[in-house]
């Protein structure tokens, strides 16, 4: 017989599955409606994505601020605050959202490249690839800390030619709003602080559950892109 702790375990899963999902859904709809074009500002498709997914998907709340990206903007991570720019025709643009559906939060990251530039598109290339890499390893490894992730998906991207962009790897993901979860933030990230075991349980005892972010920046360090989903 299933114990109740089981049946948790897997509802909280499929909880945060589902809501990636959606989120998918939306981002899909992003890119359907024509929202990332050039010639508009980041803020004016930030406002249009928050309007589409209200009206469209019911979303209420995002647990994080909605992000929009292009050109050097691209270089810079989630906590920045780079100066709004007008989308160029050449732009590689990013777009990061956190949308909560029924209390559970999704995370969910893309990036695009408007022109034909080659260094952009290979970039955009190797973001999915180099995800499932590092979600490969993490797989395959029994145990294995936020730093040790986080140093394998740095030397992932060297590997192909990149530079790691991101201060951090990923982050915990869990009931909205996750952040107010008591205990060490430095274990809730993929990241060079955190020494402990990605699957030691959460503060309350249940299994974590994490978002693997994977953000490359090219050599001459001028563009950048990104790609997140749950790890």
């Amino acid at each position: 017989m299933t114990s109740l702790a089981q049946i948790e375990k897997n509802s909280r899963r499929e909880a945060l599955l589902a809501a990636e999902g959606r989120a998918n859904e939306l981002m899909d709809t992003i890119e359907r409606a024509g929202l990332i074009v050039s010639g508009r500002t980041e803020r004016m498709v930030e406002e249009d994505i928050y309007v589409l997914a209200d009206e469209q998907f019911g979303v209420k709340k995002h647990w994080h601020k909605r992000i929009v990206r292009s050109g050097p903007n691209t270089l810079s991570i989630a906590s920045d605050n780079p100066a709004v720019r007008i989308i160029e025709p050449n732009d590689i643009v990013y777009v990061d959202l956190g949308p909560v559906f029924e209390e559970w939060e999704a995370d969910i990251g893309r990036s695009y490249v408007l022109g034909d530039d080659p260094s952009k598109q290979s970039l955009v290339t190797d973001l999915p690839i180099i995800f499932d890499k590092v979600q490969g390893h993490f797989m395959a490894s029994s145990r294995i800390t936020g730093k040790e992730l986080y140093d394998f998906a740095s030397k992932a991207a060297s590997d192909a030619g990149w530079y790691f962009g991101g201060q951090i790897a990923g982050h915990l993901v869990a009931e909205f709003p996750h952040a107010h979860i008591p205990g060490d933030k430095d274990i809730d990230r993929i990241g060079p602080r955190n020494l402990s075991d990605m699957r030691n349980p959460d503060a309350l005892g249940r299994e974590r559950h994490w978002i693997l972010e994977i953000h490359l920046v090219d050599p001459t360090r001028t563009f950048g892109g990104f790609y997140e989903r749950l790890l």
